[in-house]
C-alpha cells in the first residue's frame, strides 16, 4: 500500500477526518467482465429456445454490436444502462414483427444473470468490517443490484448514475451520495478502480479518494490519489493504522 505520488508532501491539503466510504461496485467489488458475458450468453440462449427468429436474426454478436449502436445514437441514454438494453431488446424483438410484449421478460432473463456476480475475495469481509466501523455507501456508473446480490445489508444508502441521472466522474452524483449521508465531501473516502471516473471525480466534488489498483497499473498523469491500495484488505489495514488512538468513525487521511 502506498500513498499518493509525492508522499510526503504530495498534496497541500490538510488531513481530513473520515466519517464515511463511498465504494465503487464493478470491478471494485467484483469483476464485471465475466458477469456481462455470462448474461449476454444467458439471454441468447433464452432467445434460443424461445424466440428462435430473434436468435436467428440477432446472434450474440450482432445484438452485443446493436447495444453498441444504440448507446452510440443516445448519447442521453449514457448513464443509464438498463435503458440502453432495454431499448436494443425492442429494436431486435421489432425488426422481427414483434411489439414490446417481450421486452420486459427478455431483460429480466439478462439482468438476473448480470447479477450472478463473484466478488474479489477480500470484497465481503472488507465490506463487514467497514460497515461495522462506518456508513458506506455505493456509487455506481452501474445497474448491479445490491438486494440481488445479497450484499445491500452493508450498504447505508446505494446510488446509481440511473436514479441520480448522472453519471462518474459528474459530481453530481457524488454530491447526492453525500447529501444522503448528511456527510460533508470532505469527510468522505471514495473508493473505486476507475483513476477518471472515480479518484478525479470525487476529488472535484471535494471528496478524499482512494484508488483501488487490483493490476498494479500505472498512474494516469494529472491524477493524484489521496491514498492507493491493491485490495479493500490493504484499505482495511490502513484504515487500522491511522485509527490508533482516535475515534474509529473519524479517521485522518494523510494529504500526500
Amino acid at each position: 500500500m502506498r500513498n499518493a505520488p509525492g508522499a510526503p508532501g504530495g498534496r497541500d491539503d490538510p488531513p481530513m477526518s473520515i466519517l464515511a466510504i463511498s465504494l465503487d461496485l464493478d470491478d471494485t467489488l467484483w469483476p464485471v467482465a465475466p458477469a456481462i458475458s455470462a448474461a449476454e450468453e444467458a439471454l441468447d440462449a433464452w432467445l434460443r429456445r424461445h424466440h428462435a427468429e430473434v436468435a436467428r436474426r440477432w446472434p450474440l454478436q450482432a445484438l452485443r454490436e446493436l447495444r453498441e449502436d444504440i448507446a452510440a445514437r443516445h448519447p442521453h441514454l449514457a448513464h443509464d444502462f438498463t435503458a440502453q438494453r432495454r431499448l436494443t431488446l425492442a429494436q431486435a424483438f421489432g425488426a422481427c414483427g414483434f411489439g414490446d410484449e417481450h421486452v420486459e421478460e427478455a431483460y429480466e432473463v439478462y439482468f438476473a444473470a448480470r447479477n450472478r456476480v463473484e466478488c474479489y475475495a477480500d470484497a465481503i469481509p472488507a465490506l463487514v468490517a467497514l460497515a461495522a466501523r462506518l456508513p458506506v455507501v455505493s456509487i455506481s456508473n452501474g445497474n448491479a443490484d445490491l438486494e440481488r446480490i445479497g450484499l445491500r445489508g452493508h450498504f447505508a444508502h446505494c446510488i446509481s448514475a440511473r436514479e441520480e441521472g448522472v453519471a462518474k466522474p459528474h459530481p453530481a452524483i457524488f454530491l447526492g451520495a453525500c447529501a444522503r449521508l448528511g456527510i460533508d465531501p470532505a469527510h468522505v473516502l471514495h473508493v473505486g478502480d476507475d483513476p477518471l471516473l472515480d479518484v478525479a471525480g470525487a476529488q472535484r466534488a471535494g471528496l478524499r479518494a482512494a484508488w483501488l489498483n487490483r493490476s498494479d497499473a500505472a498512474p494516469v498523469e494529472g491524477v493524484e490519489p489521496d491514498l492507493v491500495v491493491r485490495d479493500l484488505g490493504e484499505l482495511l489495514h490502513w484504515l487500522d493504522g491511522h485509527a490508533e488512538g482516535t475515534d474509529a468513525r473519524a479517521v485522518p487521511v494523510p494529504a500526500g
